[in-house]
């Protein structure tokens, strides 16, 4: 009986020194939780798109407390969510333009097809498919990769090409990740123009095997009295720090692929 009651003893004893040695280092070896961190975590979008470089929105607000990324840095949320994650943090606002996708394509339905395409509805397959169905191989294929990509709802397609609806569009790019072609570029969502095309084949070729792809005519360049566009590999392309939205290079467009980006 006095052995039992020993060992009852000592077990109550080894039990309560374990204890007391278990609280000493959770305390010791606890990791303070930034209280920011839930505060930012609650006000962000939740779409854990990967938009920002992070993993999830969880990755992105640590990454903005640790100082590794700015306040700025989640395309979705916009200029007010950029003010509440500053006023959390008691930094400056660090605002930013926001930017908005756009297919930088006019083709669809006016581009000559080298064949019909059967197979499975996916722009990177049909990619692979002899080079795809398009005379242009830099033509958006209109299976929809980017669709699927969206989060939002902001793209659609029209006459056979990816249009982004800049109401719904945040910026993220994962349109433009997804399409096999990259053709669809991150702009200024302020931009009053664009050009809508990409090919990069010389003139001649591109008449033939398109209704709108530009031919590196050199017009916009002559006409732009800010510099903003440059012919590079046979495409003029516009640089949006330097355009003041004068449209003076729609006027001689020959073939109509400067347009009110808004309206593409």
């Amino acid at each position: 009986m006095n052995n039992i009651l020993a060992a009852t003893i000592a077990l109550g004893s080894i039990g309560l020194v374990l204890g007391i040695l278990l609280a000493v280092a959770s305390k010791v070896l606890a990791i303070e939780t930034d209280e920011r961190l839930e505060k930012i975590s609650e006000i962000l979008p939740g779409a854990n798109c990967g938009a920002c470089g992070f993993a999830g929105c969880n990755a992105f607000a640590s990454a903005v407390i640790n100082g590794d990324v700015s306040p700025s840095g989640c395309p979705v949320g916009g200029e007010q969510l950029i003010n509440q994650i500053s006023e959390i943090l008691g930094v400056a606002v660090d605002t930013r333009k926001k930017v908005v996708a756009h297919v930088n394509c006019s083709g669809g339905d006016a581009i000559l097809r080298r064949f019909q395409y059967v197979g499975v509805e996916s722009c990177y397959a049909a990619a692979r498919v002899g080079g795809g169905p398009t005379e242009c191989t830099f033509a958006c294929l209109g299976f929809g990769d980017c669709i699927k990509a969206c989060g939002f709802g902001a793209i659609r397609i029209e006459r056979g090409h990816a249009v982004v609806d800049r109401e719904k569009c945040t910026g993220c790019g994962l349109c433009a990740g997804a399409c096999p072609r990259k053709i669809i570029e991150i702009i200024p969502e302020e931009s009053v123009y664009s050009v809508s095309c990409s090919s990069r084949d010389r003139g001649n070729i591109t008449r033939t095997v398109c209704d709108y792809g530009c031919i590196g005519c050199l017009l916009c360049v002559k006409k732009c009295a800010h510099e903003a566009i440059i012919v590079k590999d046979n495409l003029a392309r516009i640089d949006y720090s330097l355009c003041v939205g004068c449209g003076d290079c729609v006027s001689v467009c020959p073939r109509g692929i400067i347009r009110v980006a808004k309206e593409v």
